[in-house]
């Protein structure tokens, strides 16, 4: 395990995960992730979300497809990577991702919840 290029969030799936067959038979998986912060301004307490973008592979991947729904909360651990990309209007993009290694699930949303 790189220790140079590590980071852990804890938060919740903004939205269900989307899965990708890959040609050899493996899986990918993108998902966002909300980390929250809090503090004080004017004497209220203020919240402060940000999104991050989340990639898995393989078995973390199948796991993350299986039971992690929009809402959930979980930990993950993994690598952050940098890409660049033309979109299809032909800007040039850039991205920062989280490349998913463990993921700890702390709760899943009830499914009959209101």
């Amino acid at each position: 395990m790189n220790l140079r290029n590590r980071v852990q969030l804890v938060g919740n799936i903004g939205k269900n995960p989307v899965v990708r067959e890959l040609n050899n038979g493996g899986k990918m998986v993108r998902f966002s992730l909300a980390t929250n912060e809090y503090y004080m301004k004017d004497g209220e307490r203020v919240q402060e979300t940000t999104w991050h973008t989340l990639v898995a592979w393989g078995k973390t991947a199948e796991i993350v497809a299986n039971y992690m729904e929009t809402g959930a909360e979980l930990m993950v651990g993994g690598r952050l990577k940098n890409r660049v990309y033309t979109d299809d209007k032909g800007t040039t993009r850039y991205i920062t991702e989280v490349i998913v290694d463990e993921v700890l699930f702390r709760s899943k949303k009830d499914k009959q919840a209101a």
